[in-house]
């Protein structure tokens, strides 16, 4: 199902939850990345893998929405491998970030122990509160 208008703009009721509480950049991002994925593959499903990973360039996750990242990239080693890569994905976390800016993201979220974390510690800890404030 199309997540545009002929306008071109995203429909709120078919974006996902986390989407409709992000900006309007982050909106069309999924949105026409879906549509234009749906229209080559014909495949629902690598349809919306491919906007997410669209998405993942330029916005990370933050707790029930989704932000502009700093500098626009690939967020993972998943994202970064492509079509048909078998890695962790870091569920919307911007894991190439730097430590610095993970603790940040980890204070707002108010995670507890943030400050005694190594990096991998705090994308974990960040994924795991994102999921929770999904729910």
């Amino acid at each position: 199902m199309p997540k545009t208008t002929k306008s071109g703009k995203p429909k709120q009721g078919e974006l996902p939850s986390t989407l409709q509480r992000s900006d309007a950049k982050a909106q069309r991002t999924f949105a026409k990345a879906h549509d234009a994925a749906a229209d080559e593959y014909d495949d629902a499903e690598r349809a919306h893998r491919v906007a997410y990973s669209a998405l993942k360039h330029t916005h990370e996750k933050v707790g029930d929405h989704w932000e502009p990242k700093d500098e626009n990239g690939p967020s993972d080693a998943q994202a970064e491998g492509g079509r048909g890569t078998s890695r962790r994905t870091a569920e919307g976390v911007d894991a190439n970030a730097s430590k610095r800016h993970l603790y940040d993201v980890a204070k707002r979220l108010d995670i507890a122990g943030r400050s005694t974390m190594d990096k991998d510690e705090l994308v974990e800890a960040i994924k795991k509160e994102n999921r929770r404030r999904s729910r």
